[in-house]
């Protein structure tokens, strides 16, 4: 991998816009089971290379759920485009690239990204992990680029900092969140469409599993830890999929009294996706790691080929040994 082979080159926002406007024909790679940080970060940026002159189109992540799909649609590459430079967004690790990344994935050019467990994995990095979301990073790349983003490269980048702040409830939002949030609104972002769509309607399928979840929570280390299981079977049982289960890791946390929050997710091919949200000095980021995951410092995941009681368990004891 291009990563460990060779030193990483660091550069600034402004460093990171004179290397685009040098090149051309972008291909923009998400990550696997893409959340609306990839996703509206990706669209984000292709948008505004486009509206520089530039070729740029997005490599189809065919884990998208339907609610983002209209954020993604107008960016996917043709099946014939040869790119002339492989960029990455919001991904950490070139193992966690989308599912059909195939050969693009040992040779990204560009990542930004704002995960402090970044491995280095691309020829050249932007990255900055006091960002609370990697669409405030493409924000002000953009803003190097051209001085000005549009409302429809405004938009899926307000997806970017809203799904990953919470809708900016979570610790990660900072004054600099907010101010990008205010700029892309100003701009022309719908926020309001954006906020009712990911974060004030449910399907019934989701409501019931919210119930289900709720009814079914585990409590671990004297009340510290919670935990929830979302098996293959309740999902069946509930009519669900994989576009209702949108910020399910955040329930445990919802308990008075818990600093670490886990969420179970059994997997159709297998094994289990650990989500992991914690308190302020409890490292989700270390518990993940442990099996070969990571993230940020109060909110990670990771994958456990288990099962679902088994990943239980060696979470609940890692979530343990975290606390101290």
């Amino acid at each position: 991998m291009r990563g460990t082979m060779r030193e990483t080159k660091r550069l600034t926002s402004a460093e990171t816009a004179a290397w685009l406007l040098e090149r051309d024909d972008f291909l923009i790679l998400t990550h696997r089971r893409p959340d609306g940080d990839t996703l509206g970060s990706a669209a984000g940026l292709c948008n505004g290379l486009r509206e520089v002159g530039k070729v740029a189109y997005l490599l189809e992540n065919p884990e998208t759920t339907a609610r983002y799909q209209t954020y993604v649609q107008p960016y996917l590459a043709p099946v014939d485009f040869v790119p002339g430079a492989i960029l990455a967004v919001d991904t950490a690790d070139c193992q966690i690239l989308q599912i059909n990344a195939g050969s693009y994935a040992e040779r990204v050019d560009l990542d930004i990204d704002h995960h402090a467990s970044n491995t280095g994995y691309a020829a050249y990095s932007c990255l900055d992990p006091a960002r609370g979301a990697c669409g405030e990073l493409v924000y002000k790349v953009l803003m190097e680029l051209s001085g000005a983003v549009s409302a429809e490269t405004a938009t899926p980048l307000y997806v970017a900092l809203a799904t990953d702040t919470g809708c900016f409830v979570y610790a990660n939002v900072t004054a600099d969140t907010m101010g990008v949030a205010s700029a892309l609104i100003r701009a022309g972002a719908t926020h309001w469409r954006v906020n009712k769509t990911l974060f004030r309607t449910k399907s019934r399928g989701r409501m019931a599993l919210d119930g289900a979840m709720l009814s079914g929570l585990r409590f671990y280390h004297e009340g510290q830890v919670a935990l929830v299981m979302v098996t293959l079977d309740l999902m069946a049982r509930m009519g669900v999929t994989e576009d209702d289960l949108d910020d399910i890791a955040t329930i445990p946390n919802q308990a008075e009294g818990v600093r670490v929050g886990i969420v179970v997710k059994e997997l159709p091919e297998g094994g289990c996706k650990v989500s992991v949200r914690s308190a302020p000095g409890v490292d989700a980021n270390g518990i993940c790691r442990k099996f070969g995951g990571g993230g940020h410092p109060m909110a990670a995941g990771c994958v456990v080929d288990m099962l679902p009681e088994e990943t239980a368990a060696v979470l609940v004891e890692a979530a343990g040994e975290a606390l101290g």
